[in-house]
């Protein structure tokens, strides 16, 4: 995140942006003529909420509010030499369920290995994507939930034999006392 840069690191980008090119205290020269230069920031992340969406006017009104942050809290000098801004909207429920279906393909990749198929019901995909969902960090929290829903679970019943002649694994959810639960049965 570029906001929590110290004041030196901005002095050095200007030069690389400005420049295209590096100088070090030894008078070594490095090129970035060939580079690009990627910064995430988290400007304008609490502006999220007001009234925004996907629609036209209300992804304009979220850019021009970031745009007035992001002159708050970077120098002209340092804006003028970005060549572009681009402002990612919160994931989705589809957003996430795609994520999950894409991190589920290398569990049945792994299960695959082992002649084994894996059935994920539509039902636990979505508890997946509601439990891997953090609104702070997003998506991130999800690699560690499928893990330790599903992957955790198969490999313990792996271990115990469990799954020893078993063509197929089968994943359900059910809800009990507002807590998840997954159920793991053979096909």
């Amino acid at each position: 995140e570029i906001e929590k840069a110290h004041a030196d690191v901005y002095n050095i980008l200007l030069q690389i942006l400005d420049d295209g090119r590096l100088t070090d205290s030894h008078g070594r020269v490095v090129s970035f003529e060939n580079a690009i230069i990627v910064m995430t920031s988290n400007a304008g992340t609490t502006l999220k909420g007001h009234g925004i969406g996907f629609s036209g006017n209300s992804r304009i009104a979220m850019e021009d509010r970031i745009d007035t942050v992001m002159k708050q809290l970077f120098r002209p000098e340092f804006l003028n030499r970005v060549d572009e801004i681009i402002v990612f909207t919160e994931l989705n429920r589809e957003e996430l369920r795609q994520i999950v279906d894409l991190m589920l393909k290398d569990v049945e990749a792994k299960l695959a290995v082992e002649n084994i198929r894996l059935v994920v019901t539509d039902a636990a995909r979505d508890a997946l994507a509601e439990l891997g969902y953090d609104p702070k960090y997003g998506a991130r929290p999800l690699r560690k939930v499928i893990v330790r829903k599903i992957e955790d679970e198969l490999a313990d019943k792996m271990l115990a034999g469990e799954l020893k002649g078993v063509i197929g694994i089968s994943v359900d959810v059910a809800k009990e006392d507002g807590e998840y639960r997954f159920i793991f049965d053979t096909l």
